[in-house]
C-alpha cells in the first residue's frame, strides 16, 4: 500500500513510520527495495557497527557490516532512512537511501576526514548557554556548519533564568543575531518554561538535531521538549554555571508536538569540513558588501574603495565580524586544500606571488635608499 493512500483523508489512515518522517518521497525512493522484500526503517542510534531501528513492524536492531565503507562519510547515521532485512539472526541494514541533508565536521585527528554528526536534517538547533560569557565567534562556526548542511539554523540561549535582568538578556540577544543573520535567535527558561513554546513550534515539523558545547543545556531541553525525562542531567557546577553532558550517542526521539529531534553529545571541537557557501551565509551582509567594493578581488585589507572598510570606519560593520570572517575562510580553505590538489597548488601559486611582490617591494626600497 502506498503512502499516499495511507495517508488520506482520514487521520487514523497514516504510515506507521510518519512520526519519524517518513513522506511520499521516501517511499518513491524505497520502490525498488520494496520490490525485494526489504523493510524502510529510519535509524535512531547507531552503536560499534549495528544500529537501532524504528520499522512499520516495530524497533529492532540490525547488523551494518553490509553498508560500511571505507569513505566515513557515508556510514550509516543517526536520522539515515535505511533498507533492512525482514527477518534473520542477526538482521543486516542492505542499503542507506540518498541523504537530503548532512551535517558534517571535520575530525580532531590530523587525517583531514569528514565526520557526520547527523542526516536528514532539517533544523540544527544550537544551543548556547546563557551562564557563561558568550563566544561569538563559536556560534558562527556552528552556523556555518549548519547552512551548509542545508538546514535551517536555530539559536537557541538556554538557561535565560540565569540572567534575570532584562535589559542584559535583550542586548545578549541582540549580540547574537547580529552574528546570526536570518537565523531565530530564542532564549529560553528550561526552569521556568519562557521560550519553550517557540522552539517547540519551530522544530515541530520534520528532523531537528541538537547541538552545542558540554554543559549548554542540550539535554534539559530535549527533556523539555519531549516532555519527560528520557535524557539524563548531570547537576550543574557552583564553579561556573555549567553541567556535564551526560550523553554519549546520538539518538532519535520522536516529540509529542510533531517531528524529530536528535540529539548529541558535546562537542569539544567544531573544525570545518568544506563549509565555504555556510561560512558565506554566516557573513552575508559582508559579502553583500564586498559587490560594491572597487575591485572585484579585493581583500578588504588597505585597498582603495572597499566598501567593507568603509563600513567598518562608519561603524556599520563590526570589526571583529571581518576578523571571524577571515579567520573561518582561511581555516575551510585550508581544510579543502588537503583534499583538493588543484585548490593546493593554486594556494602554493598565490603564495609564490605574493612573495615575489613582497620581495620586489624590498628591492625597490632598497635601491631607493641606496639612491638617495
Amino acid at each position: 500500500m502506498s503512502f499516499s493512500s495511507l495517508s488520506g483523508s482520514s487521520s487514523s489512515a497514516s504510515h506507521p513510520l510518519e512520526p519519524y518522517g517518513w513522506d511520499a518521497g521516501w517511499e518513491a525512493e524505497f520502490a525498488p527495495y520494496e520490490a525485494e522484500g526489504l523493510l524502510p526503517g529510519r535509524v535512531v542510534r547507531v552503536d560499534r557497527g549495528q544500529c537501532d531501528v524504528v520499522t512499520a513492524d516495530g524497533p529492532l536492531r540490525a547488523d551494518t557490516a553490509f553498508v560500511t565503507p571505507h569513505d566515513p562519510l557515508r556510514v550509516v547515521c543517526t536520522g539515515d532512512w535505511v533498507a533492512v532485512e525482514p527477518g534473520g539472526n542477526p538482521r543486516y541494514v542492505r542499503t542507506c537511501l540518498p541523504r537530503r541533508t548532512a551535517f558534517v565536521r571535520s575530525t580532531s585527528s590530523q587525517r583531514s576526514e569528514g565526520q557526520i554528526l547527523a542526516a536528514n536534517v532539517d533544523h540544527a538547533v544550537i544551543a548556547v548557554s546563557l551562564a557563561v560569557e558568550l563566544d561569538l565567534g563559536r556560534i558562527e562556526r556552528f552556523l556555518a556548519l549548519a547552512w551548509e548542511s542545508g538546514a535551517q539554523p536555530v539559536v537557541v540561549l538556554t538557561k535565560a533564568d540565569l540572567v534575570p535582568d532584562a535589559v542584559t538578556r535583550a542586548y545578549l540577544v541582540q549580540d547574537v543575531e547580529t552574528s546570526a543573520p536570518g537565523v531565530p535567535v530564542v532564549p529560553v527558561s528550561s526552569v521556568d518554561g519562557d521560550g519553550l513554546d517557540v522552539v517547540a513550534a519551530l522544530v515541530g515539523g520534520g528532523t531537528s538535531v541538537l547541538l552545542g558545547q558540554s554543559g549548554a543545556g542540550k539535554s534539559t531541553l530535549a527533556n523539555a521538549l519531549l516532555g519527560e525525562d528520557v535524557m539524563t542531567v548531570q547537576a550543574t557546577r557552583d564553579v561556573d554555571g555549567k553541567g556535564r553532558h551526560t550523553t554519549t550517542t546520538r539518538n532519535l526521539l520522536a516529540l509529542p508536538g510533531g517531528g524529530v529531534l536528535i540529539d548529541t553529545p558535546g562537542l569539544r571541537g567544531v573544525g570545518l569540513w568544506d563549509a565555504g557557501t555556510g561560512v558565506g551565509q554566516v557573513f552575508s551582509e559582508i559579502e553583500e558588501l564586498a559587490e560594491r567594493c572597487r575591485f572585484h578581488d579585493c581583500a578588504h585589507e588597505a585597498e582603495p574603495g572597499c566598501a567593507v572598510l568603509a563600513a567598518i570606519d562608519s561603524g556599520g560593520l563590526p570589526e571583529r565580524r571581518l576578523e571571524s570572517y577571515r579567520k573561518l575562510l582561511r581555516e575551510n580553505q585550508r581544510i579543502v586544500a588537503k583534499t583538493d590538489a588543484r585548490l593546493r597548488a593554486e594556494i602554493r601559486k598565490d603564495w609564490k606571488r605574493k612573495g615575489a611582490m613582497g620581495r620586489a617591494a624590498m628591492e625597490a626600497k632598497r635601491g631607493a635608499h641606496r639612491r638617495a
